[in-house]
C-alpha cells in the first residue's frame, strides 16, 4: 500500500486525463467509444485504487471498478452517492460487450467522460474535506 500523501499525484494524473479527454470532445473529435468508455473505467478504478491505498483498505489487483467500491463503501456509507455512476460505466461496457450499442444514451462517449469526471469530482472534494490532500 502506498501512503496518503500518493493521493494527490494520482487525482491529478486522472484529473490531466480527463481534461484531454474532454478537451478533444470540446473540438468536436468523435471518440472511439469502446476505448473511450475503457479508459473511463481506468480512470475511476484509478481514484479508488488511491483511496483504498490513502485509507489502507486492502484489495486485490484483479479487483475493478464495483468490487474496488464495494470495498470502499463498507462503513462509508457516503460513498453510496456515486455507486449508480460506477454502475453506468459497467452498464455501458456491457452493452458494447454485447453488441448493444442501441440501448446506450445518446453520445455514450460523452456521457462516460463525464461519468467518469463526476466521480473525479465527488471524490476529490471528499478527499478535500477530510484533510487528504495536504502534505505531511
Amino acid at each position: 500500500m502506498e501512503s496518503k500523501n500518493d493521493l494527490p499525484a494520482k487525482l491529478d494524473a486522472v484529473n490531466t486525463a480527463l481534461f484531454g479527454l474532454e478537451r478533444r470532445l470540446s473540438q468536436g473529435e468523435k471518440l472511439p467509444l469502446s476505448e473511450t468508455v475503457d479508459q473511463a473505467i481506468a480512470l475511476v478504478e484509478d481514484i479508488l485504487r488511491a483511496f483504498a491505498d490513502a485509507e489502507g483498505k486492502p484489495y486485490a489487483e484483479s479487483d475493478r471498478i464495483l468490487e474496488l467500491w464495494k470495498k470502499l463503501v463498507k462503513g462509508e456509507p457516503t460513498l453510496n452517492t456515486i455507486r449508480d455512476n460506477c454502475r453506468e460505466l459497467v452498464y455501458y461496457r456491457n452493452c458494447i460487450d454485447m453488441q448493444r450499442e442501441d440501448a446506450l444514451p445518446p453520445h455514450p462517449e460523452r456521457m462516460a467522460v463525464r461519468t467518469a469526471r463526476h466521480i473525479y469530482l465527488y471524490m476529490r472534494s471528499r478527499a478535500e474535506q477530510r484533510g487528504m490532500l495536504q502534505e505531511d
